[in-house]
């Protein structure tokens, strides 16, 4: 059991990436949480935001038990043949691969800034693109897009080369390979 607190959803006009930019709010959002709850809660947040290292301090003085990063990042596409934005909404959110090397940073950065653990998330479709995230500071990460475009063996495929990856680098488990990047 849970609790992620979306902090960066990128669309939705008076919630999510808004509230995420507003320190005082994220801190005082975690805490009202925290305080009617005993599970753990992980705070969602957006690379958006200018300053990803101090948002993930405030959101760990605030009493998160972790950060997820990133969320998508606000976008849109014009169809061209009828000149109007796709979406009914106009925007939307950019997920995938697209995205990942945006997130990496942020992991990375976050990793340098707090103690909490980290779920990295944003374009991972094969088990390189997770150690990667690995490597950067997360201590678990998320799949998305590439279920949706790979089917439910992803996870399989990224488990297995995980694996390989942990045996072949002489590591004994993936905590030996978090935060690597760093030059730990």
């Amino acid at each position: 059991d849970g609790i992620e607190l979306n902090l960066s959803c990128p669309h939705v006009s008076g919630t999510g990436v808004e509230i995420g930019a507003d320190l005082d709010l994220v801190s005082d959002v975690v805490k009202a949480v925290g305080d009617v709850t005993s599970v753990p809660i992980f705070a969602k947040i957006s690379a958006l935001y200018p300053r990803v290292p101090e948002l993930g301090a405030v959101v760990e003085r605030s009493g998160a038990d972790g950060i997820t990063a990133i969320n998508t990042l606000r976008a849109m596409v014009i169809d061209t043949t009828v000149r109007r934005p796709i979406l009914a909404g106009i925007y939307g959110g950019l997920s995938g691969p697209a995205i990942r090397p945006v997130a990496v940073r942020c992991v990375y950065e976050l990793y340098e800034s707090v103690d909490i653990p980290i779920i990295g998330v944003g374009g991972i479709t094969g088990w390189e693109d997770a150690v990667e995230f690995v490597l950067a500071g997360a201590t678990a990460v998320q799949i998305g897009t590439a279920v949706g475009r790979r089917g439910l063996r992803v996870f399989k495929d990224v488990t297995e080369g995980l694996r390989r990856y942990l045996a072949d680098g002489g590591f004994k488990s993936i905590k030996d390979v978090i935060g690597l990047a760093h030059g730990e």
